[in-house]
């Protein structure tokens, strides 16, 4: 069936989240965007957030462009003052928050001995501490005693992240603190869940360099799907844990890699060494043969 490319694509049902209010921080680019055009085209009114108000002022046209509800407001969600009157002007303007999406984050590739403690603490406060700070004050302001439903955006970084070290350790609690709030607040109503993108085909791909790029890209053939996500794959999963389809769901963190996370690969190049040597205390043990030693050249 041919798709109308003037509109959201969606495979849920039209008016899913009719007179409900969704907020999606990081609203302006990449998931955010798909996951808010696809809320809107599910009839919710959306809120869009993040620091920027110019991709925050295109993605709100395009959603009214095709009849959808949408408005932006600019935030931090470093600053627990900001997060917190921005919620409360949320729900004093369209009297509720339903859903909300975590989906503001950043970081930026580095060997670990060369992150600073500034930039260390910058990512882990945009990625962890942000997300609680957001998820509190929505909870505090209108959850608590109405229920609603929150997704957070975390990574594919359970077996490591090298070279963001930062960022695996803030996705990491992320998914931890999930599944503690799940618990938390289940007697409010709440459910809470985290989706886990993969190597995903995105404008935020655009803040790393080339060669960075140029890494990921060639790491699709050792996808298990043999490619990249997508976007809308991503924001399909975010809108499928906010549904009713998933209201026996809490506590939950929904891979969305392709299969990567069963066989990941680096980020990015990792040199081959043969810097720790082996421990072979068995007298009759067989020596490591060289062929078995990873000598650098990329795999056939």
């Amino acid at each position: 069936m041919a798709q109308d490319s003037t509109r959201y694509g969606t495979i849920f049902s039209p008016g899913l989240f009719d007179g409900q209010v969704a907020l999606v921080t990081g609203g302006g680019t990449g998931i955010g965007r798909a996951s808010a055009h696809e809320l809107a085209a599910l009839g919710a009114t959306v809120v869009v957030a993040a620091r920027r108000e110019e991709p925050l002022i295109q993605t709100v046209g395009e959603i009214r462009g095709v009849g959808g509800n949408a408005s932006w407001t600019t935030l931090n969600i470093r600053e627990a003052e900001e997060v917190e009157a921005v919620i409360g002007d949320v729900v004093e303007e369209h009297g509720r928050l339903d859903l909300l999406v975590n989906n503001a984050g950043g970081q930026f590739p580095a060997p670990s001995e060369q992150i600073s403690p500034n930039g260390w603490r910058t990512v882990i406060d945009l990625n962890l501490n942000g997300t609680f700070l957001v998820t509190r004050a929505a909870y505090t302001t209108w959850m608590a005693e109405h229920g609603g439903v929150i997704c957070n955006v975390i990574a594919d970084m359970w077996r490591g992240f090298p070279y963001m070290a930062h960022t695996g350790a803030a996705r990491a609690g992320v998914d931890n603190l999930t599944k503690s709030l799940a618990i938390e607040w289940g007697r409010s109503g709440v459910r809470i869940n985290a989706v886990a993108p993969g190597t995903i085909y995105s404008s935020g791909m655009d803040t790393y360099d080339e060669s960075f790029r140029t890494h990921a890209a060639r790491r699709a053939s050792k996808i298990p799907v043999g490619r990249v996500g997508t976007e809308s794959e991503t924001a399909a999963a975010i809108t499928f844990l906010l549904s009713p389809a998933a209201a026996f769901i809490t506590g939950a963190t929904l891979r969305v890699d392709g299969g990567a996370s069963l066989e990941k690969a680096a980020m990015v190049p990792l040199e081959a060494h043969t810097a720790i040597p082996p421990y072979n205390g068995f007298h009759l043990a067989r020596e490591i043969p060289e062929a078995w030693v990873d000598d650098g050249e990329p795999d056939a």
